[in-house]
């Protein structure tokens, strides 16, 4: 077996997820401790035999041979959770374009009309009937996840056509869809708050919307798993999972609070560019900095297909504690919706994911659009 360490430089001049372990040693004690308290780090070198014929070809597309020969991959994995990624260096270091395919947008004319250009002839209100804003409307979700289910569809046909005066009123109109809905089943008091864009996100019509559920008896169970995840690391270690959570991302300078809401690019993201907010409340001050980020993630990140989820604790007293849970919001990229290539395999489906964008780089965007 290789050593992982073969080949480190003596001095590394930018931060890198394939680095990781350097980073961490920069770190103070403490921090560093806290770290290893919630993740795990493994680094492993990748070794092949390159056909002569291939060289000219690799040298082309990698720079050389060697960077195919011999490639580092880290794994780090949360200890609580388990959600675990898998770096690899020829995939982590290429560069963050910004480029929105130039079809996407003959592609979308293509698909209007839709349902949601007329929603309040063309789709269906809850039983508590519709919210209205200015630009958003609610419907019922003709197709439920749930008993309680309902879209956000937004006035503007084009989904990436949003901006933060919408973003801000979708999470308003949201918590009065909550509000709602629960008078109308009190037992259900567990919210989930879902914007998934274009094709690639699993997003049946391309016209930009959101959706809203309540369940009862339990939350959703990855909702649930990360409250356990949280008990169970205040009960075995002493502290709170999401402040050490934040701080060990704040400390590599993944993560800065940003107007009150904690925002950080995930050591362990899901899939691309994963970026996390943690915030008190699903509110306004939520929203606008939400806003700033999804449009930092499409206008710099080349994102143009996401899945935005927000985890957010009970309507009401429940059995379970929930005071170390803050509102979670994890979006992430998706990419090129006109692509037939699936970003979602066996390997993520059923062991870890693998990913390409480098967390460090994804930080560097987000902090020059968000100004920190």
């Amino acid at each position: 077996m290789p050593n992982a360490n073969d080949g480190v430089p003596s001095g590394v001049e930018q931060c890198s997820i394939v680095w990781l372990p350097d980073a961490l040693g920069a770190l103070d004690t403490e921090v560093r401790r806290t770290f290893f308290d919630l993740f795990d780090v493994d680094v492993t070198v990748g070794e092949l035999v390159l056909p002569e014929h291939m060289r000219a070809w690799v040298e082309r597309y990698f720079g050389s041979a060697d960077a195919v020969t011999r490639q580092r991959i880290v794994k780090v994995t949360n200890r609580w959770t388990l959600d675990a990624t898998l770096f690899n260096e020829l995939r982590a270091r290429r560069p963050l374009e910004a480029r929105i395919p130039a079809e996407l947008a003959d592609e979308l004319a293509r698909t209007a009309p839709d349902p949601f250009c007329e929603p309040e002839y063309n789709t269906p209100e809850d039983v508590f009937g519709r919210i209205r804003g200015r630009y958003v409307i609610t419907a019922s979700n003709i197709a439920k996840y749930d008993g309680l289910h309902g879209v956000i569809v937004f006035r503007e046909h084009d989904p990436l056509a949003f901006d933060e005066g919408l973003v801000r009123e979708m999470v308003a109109v949201a918590r009065a869809w909550f509000d709602r809905a629960h008078e109308v089943d009190p037992v259900a008091v567990y919210p989930l708050f879902m914007w998934n864009c274009l094709w690639k996100s699993g997003a049946s019509i391309p016209h930009g919307h959101a959706q809203v559920s309540l369940t009862r008896r339990l939350h959703y169970g990855k909702v649930e798993r990360e409250r356990r995840a949280a008990e169970a690391y205040r009960a075995q270690i002493g502290r709170r999972y999401f402040d050490d959570l934040f701080r060990v991302h704040e400390h590599l300078g993944l993560g800065r609070t940003v107007n009150g809401v904690r925002v950080y690019a995930n050591l362990t993201p899901l899939k691309e560019k994963e970026t996390v907010l943690l915030a008190p409340a699903f509110a306004d001050d939520l929203a606008q900095v939400m806003s700033r980020v999804v449009r930092c993630l499409v206008d710099e990140l080349n994102v143009t297909s996401f899945n935005l989820v927000a985890w957010i604790p009970p309507l009401a007293a429940t059995p379970e504690d929930w005071s170390d849970v803050p509102v979670v919001v994890r979006v992430v990229d998706r990419g090129d919706p006109l692509s037939r290539t699936s970003d979602f395999g066996a390997m993520e489906l059923y062991a870890a994911s693998v990913v390409a964008s480098d967390p460090f780089r994804v930080a560097e965007v987000l902090w020059r659009c968000l100004g920190s």
